[in-house]
């Protein structure tokens, strides 16, 4: 079931920034766990003000395309502490990059990637 709106989602969408932003503060990450945190912080910000949906702001990716990345994104954070070898480093890391896949995975499930957004509105209704 399709519960998750483009309005809600980008809602989430900048939570999701937020807490990317300020991970390293509320966990303590340091070095290689903060700097990732500040990178995915900023490329999920421009993906987002790129996305063609309400909470964007160029309209240059399309929904459906974000939803794409967004699913690469959470199977990338899920496995990401097995595949660059910091699931036994720093357990709260493993276990932060883990959740936020598991999030990233459950918005992508329930986002409705179908649904109109801006531009498609713009160009329905000019024909």
């Amino acid at each position: 079931m399709k519960v998750i709106s483009p309005r809600v989602h980008g809602i989430l969408d900048y939570g999701t920034i937020l807490l990317f932003a300020l991970a390293p503060t509320i966990f303590g990450f340091e070095g290689m766990y903060a700097t990732v945190c500040y990178i995915l912080a900023a490329g999920y910000l421009v993906v987002t003000l790129l996305t063609d949906f309400p909470m964007g702001i160029a309209h240059v990716i399309p929904f459906p395309v974000h939803g794409g990345l967004e699913l690469v994104s959470g199977l990338v954070l899920l496995a990401s502490p097995f595949l660059f070898g910091f699931n036994d480093d720093n357990e709260t890391a493993r276990n932060f990059f883990m959740i936020m896949g598991g999030v990233f995975l459950g918005a992508w499930l329930l986002t409705d990637w179908r649904a109109q957004t801006r531009s498609h509105k713009t160009v329905m209704s000019n024909h």
